[in-house]
């Protein structure tokens, strides 16, 4: 029945063969409508016209930059025999199925032929400006250290329970979340953490996967290039309470003007958590020590308190590591729990990450790329230097352009700017580089500017002196460059590490005092 057609069913879901399930496109979306046909039973969906095969329905899923009808073509030809979409088709040979949102439905699909995998989760999603990568590892950390398999989808990388490996995108596809999530249900993972990007809630990816917990950390500028301005980027972020289940737990930055205005969009059957450092949160911090090897503090919740070391840096990561108490608090575990699993993170890829090489200054690599994850770093990075920042930075091509002149602004608070490409894309590095230096200049910086990236960070590196802090900002746990259409392996952390290897070989690079 692969692929055929039913005029009539009880449920969405009907048992074939075994493994194989049929899914009843009028059962699960009652409002459609369907040409052609009264209904489509179908055993099997695809969004990529290349992977399809012989039975498999269609969905013609929007792009974003290209018109997905024109692959239906391809899709038929490689035997697709029904077709998902957002209006009725002309000339097509096979029946159709519309629906109002194809992203949505196409997404519910992915969940229902994976069986369903958040419902034996204990999931959670965060979204945020900043913060989404070290809060997720955050609340893993806890758990694991509490002996709870954990799963992870982010940033960095995804890991089912067993297995890691890098990272495609922040927040996988539909299908690919569907899968993933199924597999880590297979290998007994019991609790899922992933990070939620703007894009994915735009583009309806949780859609079918309910959270059992939802994080906004933050709302600041980024993606303007994708959302236009900061209302209809706002407005993405408030969809994940959408995601969370009516029981679920929503948790809101309290030191956030965006994610206070949030807490309106919950409904009365979810719950509120909220941490801050400055304001009246749920969860808070006091007796705050910051040092160049972490952070200490008091954490509060009601009456009860508890110590708290961790080897993070800046008081954004004290913020960080609030949300990710939050979250743990809702799952149930104890502040005993949560200040240890917070003692067992050493560090974030890319987040403040120290370099150590001896040298006799401080290095770190962060993934900071908004003016505002920018100006924290630099902040927190002049709480724990005695001597001078090195600041070096630079923006990504072919993306908000809006947010240059920010970034320039925000480096300028470093006593030593050197601008330097990101990801230039298809765009010349020199013309980025002086629209972020406009910023600088503004504020009566002059930085240097320097196109290519390894030759900027040895610069900083040659200019720094003992006591001095070097940031190299932007790129953070990545390893590779986009120039032009080619990706070419490239990691600050590496560069850093081959500096001082070829100090100690003997180079002509001059030796830090």
């Amino acid at each position: 029945m692969h692929g055929s057609y039913l005029t009539s069913m009880s449920s969405s879901s009907l048992s074939l063969s075994p493994g194989t399930v049929a899914i009843s496109l009028r059962a699960l979306f009652p409002s459609a409508s369907f040409v052609d046909c009264a209904d489509i039973c179908a055993t099997s969906i695809q969004s990529d016209s290349r992977c399809c095969e012989p039975g498999d329905l269609f969905a013609v899923v929007p792009g974003t930059k290209e018109n997905a009808e024109k692959y239906i073509p391809e899709a038929l030809r490689k035997g697709a025999k029904a077709v998902l979409t957002g209006h009725p088709l002309v000339d097509l040979p096979v029946p159709q199925c519309i629906v109002s949102d194809v992203r949505k439905a196409y997404a519910i699909l992915c969940s229902e032929f994976a069986g369903h995998p958040a419902s034996h989760l204990q999931t959670v999603g965060v979204t945020g400006t900043n913060g989404k990568t070290t809060v997720t590892w955050l609340i893993r950390a806890i758990l694991q250290n509490t002996e709870r398999r954990t799963g992870l989808l982010g940033t960095v990388e995804y890991h089912d329970g067993v297995t890691a490996w890098p990272a495609s995108l922040t927040t996988p596809d539909a299908s690919e979340l569907s899968q993933m999530l199924s597999k880590m249900v297979k290998n007994n993972v019991t609790h899922s953490v992933m990070e939620v990007s703007s894009h994915a809630l735009d583009q309806c990816r949780l859609a079918g996967t309910g959270l059992s917990i939802g994080v906004v950390t933050n709302v600041t500028q980024d993606h303007f290039d994708y959302h236009q301005n900061r209302e209809n980027y706002a407005a993405c972020k408030a969809k994940i309470i959408q995601h969370v289940k009516p029981n679920g737990t929503v948790v809101l930055n309290r030191d956030d003007s965006a994610c206070q205005a949030f807490a309106s969009e919950v409904s009365s059957s979810q719950s509120v958590l909220t941490y801050g450092i400055h304001g009246q949160a749920d969860i808070s911090a006091e007796q705050i020590q910051e040092t160049v090897n972490g952070v200490a503090f008091q954490l509060l919740y009601g009456e009860m308190s508890v110590p708290v070391k961790s080897s993070l840096i800046g008081m954004h990561n004290i913020s960080n590591c609030l949300a990710a108490a939050a979250v743990c608090l809702a799952l149930g575990l104890s502040l005993t729990e949560i200040a240890e699993g917070i003692r067992s993170t050493d560090c974030v890829p890319g987040r403040m990450e120290q370099v150590h090489c001896g040298q006799p200054y401080t290095v770190l690599v962060d993934y900071a790329h908004t003016d505002d994850a920018l100006s924290h770093v630099i902040r927190a990075a002049r709480k724990v230097c005695s001597q001078r920042i090195l600041c070096v930075f630079g923006a990504g091509g072919d993306r908000d352009n809006s947010k240059r002149r920010l970034l320039g602004l925000a480096g300028s608070e470093a006593d030593q700017v050197i601008i330097t490409s990101d990801n230039p894309r298809s765009e010349d590095p020199m013309q980025i580089i002086e629209m972020v230096a406009e910023g600088c200049r503004t504020k009566g910086i002059t930085p240097e500017l320097i196109i290519d990236r390894k030759e900027a960070i040895c610069r900083a590196l040659d200019e720094a002196q003992a006591g001095d802090l070097v940031l190299i900002a932007g790129k953070g746990h990545e390893c590779e460059q986009i120039i032009g259409d080619q990706k070419i392996p490239f990691s600050d952390r590496l560069v850093v590490e081959n500096y001082f290897s070829n100090l100690l070989s003997g180079s002509s690079a001059r030796i830090p005092a």
